[in-house]
């Protein structure tokens, strides 16, 4: 008999797989849209902004179209196992998230406006999936790096949440979580949107422009 896993129950650390001590994908890479280095080190001054939505392919391209980020990856965080590939993250066993990491520079766009992308464009009331894709990669969370993030997420999902509740939607699942580790996705799984531009993507608005 097969052994299948429920995608939607999260993996115990002591069940995880194992992975690998080397990476997987050069972090020196550039940027297929934004020729910038999608590694760091990075720009003096710039901070860092991280987010589960669902498939990674549309929240990357949703982020490289914000004004003022210098660059962003496609990756996986906040599960267990180190360096994990595409393919093991698929089978529910690392605990691992699809993410899109943006680096942006605070004095040209304000992290609310990256919410603000976070909250419109995919569904934050489908916790362990959006649309057909369902499983623990595709959780919606927020993934803070300081205090002042945190307080500016929670602040957001209030509004956000105050507006869905009037418009008769439910509960906003997001979590906010303390920012982990970040594995970049094979070389393949960056910018792939731009890559490839018919390729799948169940982000609302793919072609949006934002200031």
């Amino acid at each position: 008999m097969t052994f299948r896993r429920d995608k939607q129950q999260m993996i115990a650390r002591v069940d995880a797989l194992p992975g690998r001590p080397e990476a997987l994908a050069g972090s020196d890479a550039v940027h297929a849209v934004l020729g910038t280095r999608i590694g760091p080190p990075y720009p003096d001054g710039d901070a860092r902004a991280m987010f589960g939505m669902g498939c990674f392919w549309g929240a990357e391209r949703h982020l490289w179209q914000v004004e003022g980020v210098y660059t962003t990856a496609a990756g996986y965080t906040a599960g267990f196992t180190p360096n994990p590939t595409y393919d093991e993250v698929c089978t529910a066993r690392t605990g691992h998230n699809e993410v899109a990491l943006a680096v942006y520079d605070p004095a040209t766009v304000e992290y609310g406006t990256l919410l603000k992308v976070f909250w419109e464009v995919h569904d934050p009331t489908q916790f362990m999936g959006q649309g057909n894709d369902i499983g623990t990669q595709y959780r919606s969370e927020i993934y803070v790096y300081d205090d002042a993030q945190r307080a500016a997420a929670e602040r957001s999902r209030d509004i956000y949440q105050a507006r869905l509740s009037a418009a008769g939607y439910g509960e906003i699942t997001t979590r906010i979580v303390d920012a982990g580790v970040f594995y970049l996705a094979e070389d393949h799984h960056q910018q792939y949107l731009a890559k490839n531009p018919g390729g799948y993507c169940n982000h609302g608005f793919c072609q949006v422009d934002y200031p």
